[in-house]
C-alpha cells in the first residue's frame, strides 16, 4: 500500500522527506490534532502552580509518516510518565500512531489517556486508555468544555491521577456552547461565559448558558461503570454554584464594553445593518481571535455592526437555535421591508460571515430536501471566509492559493451549505510564548489576520446590504451577456441556454417585480438587434457603431491608479497606455489630439435602472499572435474600464452574468484565494454577483463561485430526445426491412431490393461510416445487414437536444414529454429506470439500457411482434415509454396493460400489496420528476430572492440524464462533490471497465496492447462523475484506489500485480486542465505518486513500458549534466497542463483569427500552452513547472489520444473545448511523431455500458444523429438568433476538428452546407435572425475550401457559398452604412 498526501494533514512524504520533531522528554506529553489545544496550553501553562510538570505539546499533523511516529516515540514518549492523546476522528485517523503510544506505554509503565477531540463519546477510543474510564471521562469533560481555565484543572486533575500529585481542583466549568464574543481582554472571558449575563442592547439578553449546557444523558457516563455516575451528577450539579477564580469584573462594565462593541455611537451616522461573524468557540476559548477584532473593526470602518458569535459546531441543533435567537432576537418594533427600508433601521443580523469549516448539509441531501435547515430559516446571505491552514508565505508564492485540505474543509464542503466564497483573511503564524509559560517545545500557532483581504471582505458585506436595503424601484443591476468568437452573430453565448429570450425573461420579471424597467424589446431577437447597432467586440464595427454610455479616460485612470502595482505593471507592460489601447475604437479621433479626451464606448443598453450589456473581449483579438505564446493573457485597459463604469458611472449594486460562461473567472490569477494582484479581483471588485449556469457544469460553476464570488442560479439543460431517423436513414432502414421480409416471403425481390440498398450507401456517403467495401456478391450484402441495421438502431436511439433552455421556463408538450422520458430512462436510487421496467413488465430477459441493438431478437412475447433485432424491440419500449409519460402528464389514470399478466408483489405483511418495477417508476415520475421540473421557475424567482439579499437554497450539480435527477429543481446555487472521494467507486467501476474496452479495441486493429496513451482531464468531469478519467487513467497503470471504511474517501492506492491485471500497465500521461489543477490537487498528487510507484517496479520491460521509458529518460537527463533527484523527477513527469494561473489550450483564438498555416502552427501553439509539468508538490500543493523538452518526449512516444464524455447532453461538435484538448493533442502527437496518433472517443453517458469509438466514428454519429437531422435543425430555428448562432458553432467546431484532426469527411461540409446555407426555409430564418450567423458559416465553408479540408466540391457549390456570403455582407455593411 502507499499512503497518500490525501491522508488527514495533506502532507506527502515523498516530497516533503522524514519530519523529526526536535523536543527534549518531560513528564506529561500532550498530543493533539487541534492547534487551538496548543494555544490554550501555552496560556494556561502560565497559570499552573510553579511545580508542575514540564509538558511537551505536539500537533498529530506533524506526525504522519511512521518513521516520524517511531522516532518521537522513541526519544520523547519513552520517558513522558503521562501521556494525553486527544484524536479527531476516532482511532482510524491515528491508527499506527495510536497502537505505537499503546506500545510504548506498555513498555514504560507510563499512564495513557486517549479522548476524543470532539465532544461525541467515543467510548471504544477511550477504552485505549490505561487509567479508569471515570478519569478519562473526567479529562474529556474539561477539554470538552474548553476555556484556559478548564485546561489548568483539566492537567492539575490528569497529574493528579497518574503522578500521585494533590492539587486542588474544581469541577469542569460549563462554558456554553454558543455566545456572544465581546473582544474582551482573555481575563474577563471565562468570567463572561459562566458567571454573568451579557447585555447586548436594550433588545438583547444573552443567558449564561442559554439552555446549552450538557447533560449526562449527552456524555459517555452511562457507558461507564455505574459507580461513576455520582461524582459526574456532583460536577454537573455544584457548577453553578462554585465561583468563577477570574470573577472580579462588574456586569455594568462588561454590558457597557459589549454595547460599545456592537453599537455604533451615537454622534456616528446610523450603521447600514448588522453582520453575524460566525467562529469556533475553541477559537474563542483559546484567545485565538485576532482575525474576529480585524473583521469587526473593517466592518466598523464600512458602517457596519458586527455581531461576532462563537459556535462549537453549527451541525448540533441547540447551537442552530440559539444562532437563529442571536440573529432574530435584535429585531426592531415594526417589521421591515426589503422593499422599502429607508426609513427604518433593522436590528436583525442580515448577513453573515462565517470562518466555520466543512458543512452542516450532506453531500447526499440539499437545502431544498430539508426545509429545517439553518440557512433557509436566517433566510440571509452567509460569505465564507476562509481561515487557511497554512503560512501566508506559502500562499503568496503559489500559484495554487490553498492546499487541498483547505479547499475541502474551507471551500468544496462550505459550498454544499451554499455559502458565498469570498477571500482567505488569516494565515497559519508561529507566535512567540508568553511571559512565565512552561516550555512546550513546539510552535503555538494562532490565525494572523490578512488586512487587505478583511477590506475586502467588509467591503462586499457592505455592498450586499446596500443591495438588500435599496429599495426595488431605486435598484440597479447589469446584466452581462458572454461574446466568443468576438463576432456580431456569436453575441450572448450561453451553454444550451437561449440566452437573448431568457434575459428579456429577466428583464419582464424584474419589472413585475417593481424594478424600474423602461423600453423593453418583444423578443430576443429584438433585443440582440438592439445590441448588435451599438458598439460591440467586432471590429468591422469599431469607429462606425453608436455608444450610449463611455467612459472618460481620466476616470479610467483615476481607477487604474488604485490597483495593485503588479496589475498596473502587468497590463501597461502588455498593452501600453490606455489612450493607444482605446484608439481602435474611435480611428477618427487623432493620436495626439489634445483638445478632445478619448473616451472607452461600453457595448450595453440600459433599460432604466437594468443595463443589458456585452462582455469586453480578453484581448487576443487586438493581436492574434498572442495565441501562440501568452496563456496568461493579462486583460485589456477596456476590459477593467467596461467593469469599472458598471461599478462607478452606472452604479451598480449587482452584477447577473447569464449563462455559461463568460472569460471574468478564467482572467489569469490564484485558482482560489484570490489576492490584490489576480486579475478577477482588479476587474470585478467586491460586488453581489449572480450567475445563471447549467446545471449539468459543476466544474466551471465552481470556477465563477470561487474565483468571482458568484452565487450560481443553475439552470435546466435543453430538453432532450431521440434523433429517430430521416431522409435517406429512414429510406436504407425500409430498404433493410423490405430484404430481410423478401428473404422469407419473396426471394425474387432480393435482386431488386440489394442493388438499392448498395446505391443508397454510396450516395448517402454510408459506406465510409460504416468501413464498408464495395458488395460485390449476393452474401456479401447479407453479410453487411447486421451491421447496418445495428448502426441505424444507435443513430434512431442516439439522444439529441431538442431545442434550447429558456431561462425560468419549464419546457412543454413533446419537449416535456421526452426529457421526461430521457431523465426517468436510467436507475436511480428509487427505481430501476423506465425502461428497465417496460422490459420487465413484459417478461423479457433483456437489459434495453445495454442490449446489442443489431442482435437478432428471440422470443414469441405478443410486443414483439415484428421485431426482427433487440433495436426494434428498444423501438417498442421507447414509444410506450412516451405513451405512458404522455398519460402522467395529461394526469389520465395509467391503464394496464392486457397483454401482460397482472403483476402484483405482496410485502412480508400478509396482503399488503406494493407498486411493480413500472408502478414504482410512473409513481416516482408522479410525485417527484414532474413536480420538480415545474419548478423551473425557481430560476427567476430564486434569482428575484437574491437580488433581496436573502440566501439561495443549495443543491446538488450533475447530468440529469445520467442517473442524477436529484440535481432538480434548479435555480439553486449549486455545489460539487467533496475532492477527497475522488474516484469514487461507482467511477472506479466505470473508468475500469472502459480502460478494459479501449485495450481490447486497440489490440484487435492494431494485433499488440498498447504502451501509451494521452488522456485529456478536466475538472468539471471529475466532479460531474465523482472521477471517470482519472479511474481510467488509474485502471490503465494497474493501480487501484483504496477506500476508507466509513468515509469512503480515498486514502491509499493498491498496485495491482500483473497476474491479477492480465495484461500489460499502460503509460499514461495526463493533459490536465487549468479547472482540474486548481479544484483537484489531490488528484495531481495520487496519479503522480502512482505513475512513482509503478515505475519503481521490478517488471519485465514489455510488461511496464512506463518503467522502461522513466529509466531510459533518467538515463538522458543524466547525461544532459542534471543531478540525480532531478533527473529522476523529470523522468517521471506524466501530467501537463498549462501554466500556473492560466487556462485553455490555446487554439480557440488561433483558428478564430485564421492565424495560421499548416498543422505544425496549431501543435506549436498547443505545446506552449500544455507545457507545464504538474507533480505533487509539496504538501500535496501541486507544483508546475515548464517542461516543453520533457512534453515533447511523452508526444513522440505516444500512440493513443483519448477524449472521453460523460453524457449525451452535449457532443463533441457544440463545444471548442473538444477539438482543443483532443484535436490539439492529436495534432501535437503528429508533429513530434511524425504520423498521426489513434484517436479514441470514450462515451460513458451509460455508466453500464461505456463504449469507446475511433473519433471519426464519433464525429460521424454526431454528424448523423444531430447536425444535420431535420428535427435538430427545427429545434433550434424555435430560438431566433440563439438558435442560429448554434448552428454557426456547429460548423466552427466541425471546422476545427478537421483542422486539429483531419477525422472530418468531405461529405459533412457538404451536407452541412446543403442543410444550414442552401435549404431555402433555414436560410430565410437565418437571414432575418442573424445575417451574420448565416454569412460566418458560408465563409468558414469557403475556408475548408481554401485550405483543401474540403475536397472535391464543386465549383458550383462554391460559388454559391461566395454569393451568399457577399449578400450576407453587403446585408451587414447596409445596417452598418445606416447607423453611421
Amino acid at each position: 500500500m502507499h499512503r497518500l498526501a490525501a491522508t488527514p494533514g495533506g502532507w506527502n512524504a515523498q516530497s516533503e522527506g522524514v519530519v523529526f520533531i526536535e523536543q527534549t522528554p518531560a513528564p506529561i506529553v500532550l498530543l493533539t490534532a487541534a492547534d487551538t489545544d496548543i494555544a490554550a496550553l501555552n496560556q494556561a501553562s502560565q497559570l499552573l502552580p510553579n511545580n508542575f510538570s514540564d509538558i511537551r505539546s505536539v500537533n498529530l499533523l506533524q506526525l504522519q509518516q511512521q518513521l516520524t511516529i517511531d522516532t518521537y516515540a522513541e526519544e520523547i514518549l519513552s520517558y513522558a510518565q503521562l501521556i494525553i492523546l486527544r484524536v479527531l476522528g476516532g482511532r482510524a485517523y491515528w491508527t499506527y500512531g495510536l497502537e505505537v503510544v499503546k506500545e510504548t506505554v506498555e513498555r514504560t509503565g507510563a499512564a495513557l489517556i486517549v479522548v476524543p477531540g470532539d465532544d461525541k463519546p467515543d467510548v471504544e477510543l477511550m477504552s485505549h486508555s490505561t487509567v479508569p474510564l471515570t478519569a478519562v471521562n473526567r479529562l474529556w469533560q474539561y477539554f470538552t468544555e474548553g476555556g484556559v481555565h478548564n485546561l489548568c484543572h483539566g492537567l492539575m486533575f490528569a497529574s493528579n491521577q497518574a503522578l500521585s500529585t494533590q492539587y486542588a481542583v474544581s469541577s469542569p466549568q460549563i462554558i456554553p456552547k454558543a455566545g456572544i464574543y465581546t473582544g474582551l481582554d482573555l481575563s474577563l472571558k471565562v468570567a463572561i461565559s459562566s458567571d454573568t449575563n451579557v447585555l447586548l442592547d436594550e433588545s438583547i439578553k444573552v443567558s449564561k448558558t442559554t439552555n446549552l449546557r450538557p447533560n449526562k444523558e449527552s456524555l459517555s457516563v452511562s457507558l461507564l461503570n455505574n459507580n461513576t455516575n455520582s461524582d459526574i451528577d456532583k460536577d454537573y450539579s455544584t457548577i453553578k454554584s462554585e465561583r468563577s477564580p477570574l470573577k472580579g469584573v462588574e456586569k455594568t462594565d462588561i454590558k457597557q464594553k459589549t454595547k460599545n462593541l456592537i453599537s455604533p455611537d451615537k454622534n456616528t451616522s446610523p450603521s447600514l445593518g448588522r453582520v453575524g461573524i460566525l467562529f469556533y468557540r475553541a477559537h474563542y476559548l483559546a484567545g485565538n481571535t485576532k482575525v474576529i477584532d480585524a473583521i469587526a473593526t473593517a466592518l466598523t470602518a464600512k458602517n457596519l455592526t458586527p455581531v461576532p458569535i462563537y459556535v462549537s459546531s453549527l451541525k448540533a441543533p441547540d447551537v442552530q437555535q440559539t444562532l437563529i435567537d442571536y440573529c432574530s432576537s435584535c429585531r426592531s418594533t415594526a417589521a421591515r421591508s426589503t422593499a422599502d427600508s429607508s426609513n427604518q433601521t433593522s436590528r436583525t443580523v442580515e448577513l453573515i460571515i462565517n470562518t466555520t469549516s466543512f458543512a452542516i448539509t450532506s453531500l447526499s441531501q440539499s437545502t431544498q430536501e430539508n426545509s429545517k435547515n439553518l440557512w433557509q430559516i436566517l433566510d440571509i446571505p452567509v460569505l465564507q471566509v476562509i481561515c487557511s491552514g497554512s503560512p501566508r508565505e506559502q500562499w503568496q508564492r503559489h500559484p495554487q492559493g490553498l492546499t487541498p485540505r483547505d479547499i475541502a474543509m474551507n471551500v468544496a464542503l462550505p459550498e454544499v451549505d451554499g455559502r458565498i466564497i469570498t477571500r482567505a483573511v488569516s494565515f497559519k503564524a508561529t507566535q512567540t510564548t508568553g511571559s512565565g509559560a512552561k516550555d512546550l517545545q513546539t510552535d503555538v500557532v494562532m490565525y494572523e489576520p490578512e488586512s487587505d483581504r478583511i477590506a475586502f471582505v467588509a467591503d462586499l458585506a457592505a455592498r450586499w446590504l446596500q443591495l438588500r436595503h435599496t429599495p426595488v424601484a431605486s435598484r440597479k443591476v447589469a446584466l452581462i451577456m458572454a461574446n466568443y468568437p468576438n463576432r456580431d452573430g456569436r453575441m450572448a453565448n450561453g451553454v444550451g441556454l437561449d440566452t437573448p429570450a431568457s434575459c428579456l425573461n429577466i428583464l419582464q420579471a424584474l419589472k413585475q417585480q417593481g424594478y424600474t424597467v423602461t423600453n423593453l424589446p418583444k423578443t430576443g431577437d429584438e433585443l440582440m438587434a438592439q445590441l448588435a447597432a451599438g458598439t460591440t467586440n467586432d471590429p468591422e464595427g469599431y469607429g462606425l457603431k453608436p455608444s450610449a454610455q463611455q467612459l472618460p479616460l481620466t476616470s479610467y485612470q483615476a481607477f487604474f491608479k488604485t490597483l495593485d502595482k503588479s496589475v498596473q505593471q502587468g497590463i501597461e507592460h502588455r498593452w501600453g497606455h490606455p489612450n493607444n489601447e482605446w484608439q481602435r475604437f474611435a480611428p477618427e479621433t487623432p493620436l495626439h489630439d489634445e483638445r478632445s479626451e478619448i473616451s472607452l464606448p461600453i457595448s450595453g443598453i440600459q433599460f432604466g435602472n437594468i443595463f443589458v450589456g456585452i462582455q469586453p473581449s480578453r484581448g487576443y483579438d487586438i493581436d492574434p499572435s498572442l495565441n501562440y505564446h501568452a496563456p496568461d493573457l493579462e486583460p485589456t485597459h477596456a476590459y477593467l474600464g467596461f467593469y469599472h463604469w458598471l461599478r462607478e458611472s452606472f452604479k451598480a449594486q449587482a452584477m447577473v452574468h447569464v449563462g455559461k460562461h463568460g472569460n471574468l473567472e478564467w482572467l489569469p490569477g490564484k485558482g482560489i484565494a484570490l489576492s490584490q494582484s489576480c486579475y478577477p479581483e482588479a476587474a470585478f471588485g467586491p460586488m453581489p454577483h449572480f450567475y445563471p449556469f447549467i446545471v449539468n457544469d459543476p466544474g466551471e460553476g465552481a470556477q465563477a463561485k470561487r474565483r468571482s464570488g458568484a452565487v450560481i442560479l443553475d439552470h435546466l439543460t435543453p430538453p432532450m430526445t431521440r434523433a429517430e431517423l430521416y431522409g435517406p436513414l429512414q429510406q436504407l432502414e425500409t430498404l433493410v426491412d423490405e430484404y430481410y421480409e423478401a428473404q422469407n416471403l419473396d426471394p425474387t425481390r432480393l435482386k431488386i431490393i440489394g442493388p438499392k440498398i448498395v446505391a443508397l450507401l454510396e450516395s448517402a456517403n454510408l459506406q465510409q461510416d460504416l468501413n464498408l467495401t464495395e458488395s460485390q456478391t449476393p452474401s456479401e450484402l447479407q453479410a453487411w445487414l447486421p451491421q447496418i441495421d445495428g448502426y441505424l438502431c444507435e443513430l434512431k436511439e442516439a439522444q439529441i437536444r431538442d431545442g434550447l433552455h429558456i431561462y425560468g421556463q419549464c419546457p412543454n408538450g413533446e419537449q416535456l414529454r421526452d426529457l421526461v422520458v430521457a431523465i426517468a430512462r436510467h436507475p436511480n436510487h428509487q427505481h430501476i429506470g423506465l425502461s428497465r421496467a417496460i422490459a420487465q413488465s413484459w417478461n423479457l430477459e433483456i437489459d434495453p439500457l445495454t442490449v446489442d441493438l443489431a442482435k437478432p431478437c428471440e422470443g414469441n412475447h405478443p410486443k414483439l411482434q415484428n421485431c426482427r433485432t433487440y433495436g426494434d424491440v428498444v423501438e417498442k419500449i421507447e414509444k410506450y415509454a412516451n405513451e405512458l409519460i404522455d398519460g402522467v402528464i395529461k394526469k389520465a389514470p395509467i391503464q394496464q396493460d392486457r397483454s401482460v399478466p397482472v403483476q402484483r408483489n405482496t410485502s412480508k405483511a400478509e396482503g399488503a400489496a406494493v407498486l411493480t418495477p413500472l408502478q414504482s417508476v410512473l409513481h416516482w415520475v408522479t410525485t417527484n420528476l414532474l413536480p420538480n421540473l415545474h419548478q423551473t421557475s425557481d430560476e427567476i424567482a430564486n434569482l428575484l430572492r437574491g437580488l433581496d439579499g436573502k440566501y439561495i437554497p443549495s443543491g446538488p450539480s450533475g447530468a440529469p440524464t445520467r442517473n442524477r435527477p436529484e440535481v432538480l429543481p434548479t435555480g439553486r446555487n449549486f455545489y460539487s462533490v467533496d475532492i477527497r472521494a475522488i474516484p469514487t467507486e461507482s467511477a472506479w467501476d466505470v473508468g475500469r471497465k472502459a480502460a478494459e474496452i479501449l485495450i481490447e479495441n486497440y489490440t484487435q486493429e492494431e494485433g499488440e496492447y498498447p504502451k501509451t496513451l494521452g488522456l485529456s482531464m478536466w475538472g468539471t468531469s471529475a466532479m460531474r462523475t465523482g472521477g471517470d478519467d482519472m479511474a481510467e487513467a488509474l485502471a490503465l497503470l494497474g493501480v487501484c484506489p483504496v477506500w476508507d471504511g466509513p468515509s469512503r474517501r480515498v486514502t491509499d492506492f493498491e498496485i495491482l500485480p500483473l497476474s491479477l491485471l492480465g495484461r500489460p500497465r499502460v503509460d499514461v500521461t495526463l493533459r490536465i486542465s487549468g479547472f482540474f489543477r486548481d479544484a483537484f490537487p489531490n488528484l495531481i498528487s495520487l496519479f503522480d505518486q502512482a505513475v512513482t510507484a509503478v515505475a519503481a517496479l521490478d517488471e519485465p520491460p514489455e510488461q511496464n513500458p512506463l518503467a522502461t521509458q522513466v529509466q531510459k529518460d533518467f538515463t538522458y537527463w543524466q547525461q544532459q549534466g542534471l543531478e540525480k533527484e532531478e533527473s529522476l523527477e523529470r523522468s517521471r513527469y506524466r501530467i501537463f497542463g498549462s501554466k500556473p494561473g492560466a487556462y485553455g489550450a490555446g487554439l480557440q483564438g488561433l483558428i478564430e483569427a485564421q492565424n495560421w498555416e499548416s498543422d505544425a502552427d496549431l501543435a506549436r501553439a498547443y505545446i506552449n500552452w500544455s507545457s507545464y509539468a504538474y507533480t505533487g508538490g509539496k504538501s500535496g500543493q501541486p507544483d508546475g513547472h515548464s517542461a516543453p523538452e520533457s512534453f515533447s518526449g511523452r508526444l513522440e512516444n505516444m500512440q493513443i489520444v483519448l477524449q472521453n464524455q460523460d453524457n449525451r447532453e452535449h457532443d463533441l461538435l457544440d463545444s471548442d473545448d473538444y477539438y482543443q484538448f483532443q484535436g490539439g493533442l492529436t495534432a501535437a502527437v503528429k508533429a513530434k511523431r511524425g504520423e498521426a496518433p489513434k484517436t479514441y472517443f470514450g462515451d460513458n453517458a451509460v455508466p453500464e455500458n461505456p463504449k469507446v469509438r475511433s473519433l471519426a466514428s464519433e464525429i460521424a454519429r454526431v454528424y448523423r444523429s444531430r447536425v444535420v437531422n431535420p428535427k435538430w435543425i427545427k429545434g433550434v430555428m424555435r430560438h431566433g438568433y440563439k438558435g442560429a448562432f448554434e448552428m454557426a458553432a456547429t460548423v466552427d467546431y466541425l471546422f476545427a476538428y478537421d483542422a486539429t484532426t483531419h477525422c472530418v469527411e468531405d461529405h459533412m461540409y457538404t451536407g452541412v452546407a446543403e442543410a444550414y446555407v442552401f435549404s431555402p426555409e433555414v436560410r430565410a430564418f437565418v437571414e432575418k435572425s442573424n445575417p451574420w450567423a448565416l454569412r460566418d458559416m458560408a465563409e468558414r465553408l469557403l475556408e475548408a475550401k481554401q485550405r483543401g479540408l474540403w475536397e472535391g466540391v464543386s465549383e458550383e457549390m462554391v460559388d454559391r457559398l461566395r454569393a451568399i456570403a457577399h449578400e450576407a455582407e453587403g446585408q451587414i455593411e447596409a445596417g452598418l452604412s445606416n447607423l453611421s
